[in-house]
């Protein structure tokens, strides 16, 4: 199925042929088909096998294999990377060294062809990171070499761990221990989705065709965004209508609702029933904070009820430097905008406070405190440049 998709994403089967050839085994060939997997066009990839090994092959032989072909080095060493984590995976399931272990599914011809040829197809793609999404294991039972087993086996399901799996669809193994290992290999993360520019998007077939589910891989082959600068936060929001409320007693409320750790605290005119004006109260906060800040609203205020509702808000990073003008000095908060950009905002109330004791207008303070943050500051907020190609199975 790797082959398949990246046959289908445009990698040539002949550069396929033509890098196996270097591993210096014989007795198999590749062909390929289109095929379609429940509506779905898909490109497959088959390793007729004329004549394979006449017993299963150690880690030995295999690294024996890899180290003396004419593979790049960093595909021969991704690619004894990958069997020896699948030796010391079935050693551990099995109770064996890795020495030990010998490679029945997987060590046949079609398992090196599948793993190198993998590895020959993305370094052809000039591929420079990998993403997979969350895994679907599959489910019901498998007949291996080693006797009945549940899916997942126990491989995949040792191998599995740190990355995100799943289980829907036909009662069937849909991970291998040859797939999860170049998962695990490959991929720097495992997530639905990164976000990226798609150029090809290519599928490849497996050998089962269960009724109702396309058995494909999907493969986007694409340029990484640039990653942003904004980041999403949880926050909740407290609200409540007011029209029977003393409007000195807001003052000493809004104070206790900022000491409880509100992150900011509104108050808006409004219309409410028989036509009576009214306030709405408006609190920002963390989620941990909602209790404290309930019973503020409630003891402090005539408010029966208190509506709550959890949001996101979407902010920028930002730091706070001081600044020295005549006078005296400014702390400036400064927001990176991403891309280079920079927001720069003096605090208000250092620029009153100097304002008063240099008799200046507060706005002459705040135009030389940014001023002479810009002259004398120098932000190392570099020009977020793409980043390479990415492909995300």
């Amino acid at each position: 199925m790797f082959l398949g998709a990246l046959v289908d994403t445009g990698v040539p089967l002949k550069i396929l042929e033509k890098g196996l050839k270097t591993l210096g085994i014989k007795g198999y060939r590749l062909r390929e088909q289109q095929v379609i997997r429940s509506s779905i066009r898909a490109t497959k990839v088959d390793v007729d096998i004329q004549k394979g090994f006449t017993k299963p092959l150690s880690l030995a032989t295999i690294k024996k294999t890899l180290t003396n072909s004419r593979l790049p080095d960093t595909i021969r060493t991704q690619a004894l990377q990958t069997f020896q984590l699948i030796a010391e995976t079935e050693g551990t399931v099995h109770g064996k060294s890795p020495a030990k272990v010998h490679f029945h599914e997987v060590g046949v011809i079609d398992s090196l062809v599948d793993i190198v040829g993998t590895l020959l197809g993305i370094a052809h793609l000039n591929v420079t990171s990998v993403s997979s999404s969350p895994i679907n294991l599959g489910a019901g039972i498998i007949s291996t070499a080693h006797g009945l087993l549940p899916v997942p086996g126990p491989a995949v399901a040792q191998m599995a761990k740190g990355i995100p799996i799943f289980s829907s669809g036909p009662v069937m193994e849909l991970t291998t221990p040859t797939g999860m290992a170049l998962v695990r290999t490959l991929s720097q993360n495992c997530r639905t989705l990164p976000s990226l520019t798609p150029q090809t998007i290519g599928y490849g077939a497996g050998t089962a065709d269960p009724k109702g589910w396309p058995n494909v891989l999907r493969l986007f082959l694409g340029q990484e965004e640039a990653p942003s600068s904004i980041t999403t936060e949880q926050i909740i929001q407290l609200e409540t209508n007011i029209d029977d409320m003393n409007p000195q007693l807001y003052d000493q409320m809004m104070s206790h609702l900022f000491d409880a750790g509100a992150l900011d605290v509104t108050l808006s005119s409004t219309m409410m029933k028989r036509n009576r004006p009214g306030t709405l109260v408006s609190v920002v906060a963390w989620p941990k904070d909602l209790q404290a800040l309930t019973t503020i609203l409630l003891s402090e205020t005539t408010t029966l009820g208190v509506r709550v509702q959890e949001l996101s808000r979407m902010v920028v990073p930002r730091q706070i430097k001081t600044v020295r003008i005549p006078g005296g000095t400014v702390q400036v908060k400064i927001a990176d905008l991403g891309d280079g950009q920079i927001k720069v905002t003096p605090e208000y109330r250092d620029c009153v406070a100097l304002a008063e004791r240099s008799k200046q207008s507060v706005q002459t303070i705040i135009d030389l405190a940014r001023q002479m943050f810009i002259q004398t500051a120098k932000p190392k907020i570099a020009p977020r440049s793409q980043k390479p190609t990415k492909i995300s199975p």
